[in-house]
């Protein structure tokens, strides 16, 4: 009876213990809302950051929301002569320098700004729809081919030009729900500073 009541009493504890996936969303979303008074960001309405040509002050650490996510824009080269935009039907390869950190965890998952190569991954735009594969590099390896949805929100902002000096940079602040396979599970957000540039083997769209 002693031993009954002892696995009775530790199964009970045990469940008092589960985490509801409620919860753990109520968790990120704290985690998130003190990340931003922390860090000292300013968020401003879509319709701000449409009425300043799509872009966001970061002298004044200025983030829009889209679809999720905040995004900062970081750097823009569509002044830049021969920067382009991708356009739909076309099929872009892009070099990716990135740091992902858990803002739940304090605490950088990973990052290749000094790695010896970037990563890179395959875009399309399908009808303003787009898609993307990782085809090497350090999120290949950890995360698998998929790219978090998260990332492809500023890439109906951006402009890309081939310039070491001219590189498209943003800051993005991802749920778990647009994140990786391994955020959505544990349910956790990530800040991402993420650079692109075009590999050199695209052929700039006309």
């Amino acid at each position: 009876m002693f031993i009954l009541a002892l696995l009775l009493a530790v199964f009970f504890a045990s469940c008092d213990e589960t985490v509801t996936y409620s919860e753990m969303k109520e968790k990120e979303r704290k985690a998130v809302n003190e990340y931003i008074k922390s860090e000292g960001i300013k968020i401003i309405s879509f319709d701000e950051f449409v009425s300043n040509d799509s872009t966001t002050d970061v002298s004044k650490n200025e983030y829009v929301e889209v679809d999720d996510v905040y995004m900062q824009i970081v750097n823009n080269p569509k002044d830049v002569p021969n920067a382009f935009t991708i356009g739909d039907g076309d099929n872009i390869d892009l070099l990716i320098r990135y740091n992902e950190y858990n803002i739940q965890d304090g605490d950088t998952v990973s990052d290749n700004r000094y790695a010896a190569e970037p990563d890179e991954m395959r875009v399309s735009n399908i009808s303003g729809s787009y898609k993307a594969t990782f085809t090497s590099g350090m999120m290949k390896t950890i995360y698998g081919t998929t790219v978090p949805t998260g990332w492809l929100v500023p890439l109906r902002f951006l402009s890309f030009v081939r310039p070491q000096s001219k590189l498209a940079k943003v800051n993005i602040i991802v749920p778990h729900t647009k994140g990786t396979s391994t955020a959505a599970t544990y349910v956790y957000p990530c800040h991402y500073h993420i650079t692109f540039q075009p590999s050199v083997s695209v052929v700039v769209p006309e």
